[in-house]
């Protein structure tokens, strides 16, 4: 393969995770992950990771050479600063190497229990003295804005020393750095304490000024396509970026694991100058098969326009769908077995199925089913049935059909 540009300095690879069958399939790929408790996160429905087991969890990530960033990112009321406290005395006694943060109490409080603070794209910096405004406060690293230019970023990059990080992939919220009030205004969930009902995904109606309905050729008006750079890495390098940011808090750990390691390899790539846009396509359409809105390259070359937006699709272009069968009752580990409650649809010999829960992940083919002592090639709704499986699983981890459409 014929040489291209080599790159000295690569980003740090930072992943979201939301429990540990995610951060077992990046493992390989990331150098960070970021996380939130189950709580002041704007994933509210991240609920793994607990002050429970926070401790036991940045353990894993240590152990697994990994850095570990927890999220402490909602809007912070009178009422919760007692509780936030807490859990930065938790964060600290846990050892994660930063809290990402952009209320002012946060990072007070995290800068005085001596963590490093890495600046919330909530916080929309967009320019380098604000930067240093939150250098000047303790922080050490900036996720950048996502409604940012390359040339703005390279800007800021030129003016700046603080460590800035920017999103390269995943979910787009139609509102300048999430700060959106549409979900509290309709349904009285706020997205901005991670409750967001996602009205923007939503099918809407437009009407003229006459009330006549206005034809767009879709209905899914507000609904952002995903953030996708594979394609533009080295110029991200020029920028003189320092960490990439994958999201996907709440995506099933395929997509983790198959975005982190597609940008593994595209960095690998670009470090040993074997970046090509042949391979980057091809790492794009591997990412096509995962839960995806469609692609854009969102700001990063101007204002996104109708290109930018995914009218015709609800939530998932994918053409790989996950379909769910059933639930592991329990796990026999000398046969390497399960026994599984078939609950939504059939189960068959053949099938690809997932087999997912905290702490599982594991892809296989359906090789055998055994029902009351003998082989069977159809489970049927409502049996149970024994499952041989490629891994240990545990008891209540879900078991799904893929299914392409």
């Amino acid at each position: 393969m014929e040489k291209t540009q080599t790159y000295d300095k690569i980003p740090e690879l930072v992943v979201g995770v939301r429990n540990l069958a995610a951060l077992s399939v990046c493992r390989d790929h990331a150098d960070a992950v970021y996380f939130s408790l189950d709580r002041f996160s704007l994933r509210a429905r991240a609920q793994d990771i607990t002050l429970t087991n926070l401790g036991a969890f940045v353990r894993h990530v240590r152990d697994c050479g990994l850095k570990s960033y927890m999220a402490v990112n909602t809007v912070i009321y009178p009422d919760d600063l007692p509780d936030v406290g807490n859990v930065i005395e938790a964060a600290s006694g846990a050892g994660v190497d930063a809290v990402i943060a952009w209320d002012p109490a946060v990072i007070t409080r995290t800068v005085d229990a001596g963590l490093r603070v890495h600046i919330s794209t909530q916080a929309n910096v967009s320019n380098p003295e604000s930067a240093d405004f939150y250098g000047s406060l303790g922080a050490s690293r900036v996720v950048l804005s996502r409604e940012l230019s390359l040339s703005q970023i390279r800007n800021i990059r030129e003016n700046t020393h603080m460590e800035l990080e920017v999103f390269v992939h995943g979910a787009m919220c139609q509102s300048i750095s999430g700060r959106c009030y549409l979900s509290a205004y309709l349904r009285g969930r706020s997205g901005n304490c991670g409750d967001c009902t996602q009205p923007c995904r939503w099918q809407w109606t437009l009407h003229g000024e006459n009330g006549e309905q206005v034809e767009l050729g879709g209905k899914y008006l507000l609904s952002a396509k995903d953030l996708c750079m594979i394609e533009h890495i080295p110029e991200l390098l020029e920028a003189g970026v320092d960490a990439f940011k994958v999201e996907g808090r709440l995506r099933n750990p395929g997509y983790t694991a198959a975005v982190s390691r597609c940008y593994r390899k595209a960095l690998d790539a670009c470090r040993e100058g074997s970046y090509t846009p042949e391979r980057a396509l091809e790492w794009k359409e591997r990412m096509e098969l995962e839960f995806n809105r469609g692609f854009s390259t969102g700001f990063y070359f101007g204002v996104p326009g109708p290109e930018g937006l995914g009218y015709e699709s609800d939530m998932n272009a994918s053409p790989v769908q996950r379909e769910a069968v059933g639930v592991v009752l329990k796990y026999f580990q000398k046969q390497d077995a399960a026994d599984v409650r078939v609950l939504e649809q059939e189960l068959a010999v053949g099938d690809r199925i997932i087999i997912e829960g905290n702490s599982t992940y594991i892809e296989q083919d359906v090789g055998s089913l055994m029902r009351e002592g003998g082989s069977i090639l159809k489970a049927e709704k409502g049996q149970e049935v024994g499952l041989a499986v490629d891994g240990k699983v545990r008891k209540n981890d879900r078991v799904f059909k893929v299914v392409f459409s």
